[in-house]
């Protein structure tokens, strides 16, 4: 692959930190490698395993076949759920099968589907904050029957629900979505049901909101925000979302061949960052490209230390 050039020379580039992979990514990956150490190639990964192109080519050549349904994997195989999270029909359908399973659900995704069920056997109509067609969303979705979970993205969504019982209702949320649009359908939410049920804590999990909060100083400290992640990544697309709320002109780049002269245009001081599911080399080759003609101008900005770690299946270890 040819070297990518630019000729704009910034003035300054900050590289937010917290960014890029958080623990429940690196588990789900860990998980995919070490089921092919353990008992080889190959192992099947139903969906993409996070939603990064670099991260699933890699795997592949590594020995991991991703298939879009649990019937794509041959009898006998070792089955992989992606770290979004599958429904109940889809767990039954892999037991159906006799395959192998490992399931790479984050445990944050995990503790959402819990508190789902714990809601559904008290009797409560859930309502589940997302995106409609979001792999998290579906899974979510999926671990209570039809019609037992309604589906609100934005707060306009709100006046149109139909419930059953205003008096027995809960809500949770994707995992990965903007902070202060959730606070917004919350707040709709319970201005049209008081007595709705919520979690004691937060359901966007800790990585999503520590990256949109140092978004945010990079967005206050530069002229164009730079998110590095796929197109299909929810909190790589809030990030970049963030960061223009917060007034600053950004873009969502899936790696340093994807910046154009153009972007730069006018920015002095560029802010990097990068989505959950991005790996640090992308990271890498975005900051070696902005600051190739004077290492001096990078600058790590901290906003919040994170040491969270998720281990993998015994069997595994």
């Amino acid at each position: 692959m040819q070297q990518q050039t630019i000729t704009i020379q910034p003035k300054a580039v900050f590289l937010a930190q917290p960014r890029g992979f958080c623990a429940g990514v690196e588990r789900a990956i860990e998980i995919v490698e070490r089921s092919i150490e353990v008992f080889g190639a190959p192992v099947y990964v139903r969906h993409e395993i996070v939603h990064n192109k670099y991260v699933v080519e890699d795997l592949k050549q590594k020995g991991a076949v991703f298939i879009e349904e649990v019937n794509d994997a041959p009898d006998g195989a070792l089955l992989i759920f992606s770290a979004h999270g599958v429904s109940k029909a889809v767990q039954e359908e892999g037991k159906l099968r006799g395959l192998r399973v490992m399931d790479a659900t984050c445990p944050l995704v995990t503790k959402v589907h819990l508190e789902l069920l714990r809601h559904y056997a008290n009797g409560d109509q859930i309502i589940l904050i997302g995106h409609a067609g979001h792999p998290e969303v579906e899974g979510t979705m999926g671990q209570a029957p039809q019609g037992a979970v309604l589906l609100v993205s934005e707060p306009e969504d709100v006046a149109q629900l139909v419930v059953n019982d205003e008096t027995k209702l809960a809500f949770v949320t994707q995992t990965t979505l903007s902070v202060d649009d959730t606070k917004d359908v919350i707040e709709a939410l319970q201005a049209r049901f008081p007595h709705i049920q919520g979690p004691k804590r937060e359901d966007i999990c800790y990585a999503t909101s520590n990256r949109q909060m140092a978004v945010k100083d990079l967005a206050a400290a530069s002229d164009l925000v730079l998110v590095i992640g796929s197109t299909n990544s929810s909190n790589s697309n809030r990030l970049r979302e963030v960061a223009e709320k917060a007034g600053c002109k950004a873009y969502l780049i899936e790696n340093a061949q994807a910046i154009t002269q153009g972007m730069l245009d006018g920015a002095e001081n560029i802010g990097v960052t990068a989505g959950a599911s991005a790996p640090e080399v992308l990271i890498q080759e975005v900051i070696d490209l902005l600051s190739a003609q004077d290492k001096d101008i990078l600058q790590i900005r901290q906003t919040i230390d994170e040491d969270v770690h998720f281990s993998i299946p015994k069997e595994l270890q």
